[in-house]
């Protein structure tokens, strides 16, 4: 091994998370699901302009990306990346558990495969399910998990990071208490009963 690839082996998330020994078992998202070394999650959008990407971002910056959506946090970065630091803390004391692999397992869960498209044939709208491509996989997932976390934090004593920690361990376990997770079931329900 190289002196730069041991360098790279050895930078960890926040400093404190190591993201070298994160397998992604479902192999549709082994693409897509990037888990490479930084030591911040924080990448100026070189991403942005070109298709396909955003595959190579981090999962932990697009989990900071995602929390920047409408309200308090709207394009406030530092604070989003506060945020999902202190998610992931909560999340190791509860768990014991490296975060980022708690992330990388929940957003597998969450994927959702199929979904529901509209075909108009002869003036009649129907419903037909379809599959879901690997890159919108994870980026629904992504969005079911931060609005879950805002919608628990709303009119809630507990902080966003709190319920944020609380919906990605909920998620890691499939447990249905998550909102991303009866998200995704609801999907495949629909999709489910159009096919």
């Amino acid at each position: 091994m190289s002196k730069e690839a041991k360098k790279l082996a050895e930078v960890k998330a926040f400093n404190k998370w190591s993201l070298s020994d994160i397998e992604v078992a479902d192999v549709s998202l082994q693409r897509y699901l990037s888990t490479r070394a930084m030591f911040v999650p924080h990448s100026s959008g070189r991403h942005e302009h070109q298709k396909f990407r955003k595959s190579t971002v981090n999962i932990v910056e697009r989990l900071v990306n995602n929390m920047m959506r409408h309200g308090k946090v709207g394009g406030k970065k530092a604070k989003a990346v506060s945020i999902v630091r202190n998610a992931f803390e909560i999340i190791e004391l509860k768990t014991k558990k490296n975060p980022v692999e708690v992330l990388v397992n929940a957003v597998q869960n969450v994927a959702p495969a199929e979904d529901v498209t509209r075909v108009a044939y002869g003036g009649i709208v129907y419903p037909i399910s379809i599959d879901i491509a690997p890159q919108r996989r994870i980026d629904l997932t992504m969005r079911f998990i931060t609005d879950g976390a805002r919608q628990a934090a709303y009119s809630n004593p507990r902080t966003i990071d709190e319920c944020l920690a609380e919906e990605l361990i909920f998620a890691a376990a499939r447990d249905n208490r998550s909102y991303a997770v009866r998200k995704r079931d609801e999907m495949e329900r629909v999709a489910l009963a159009s096919r």
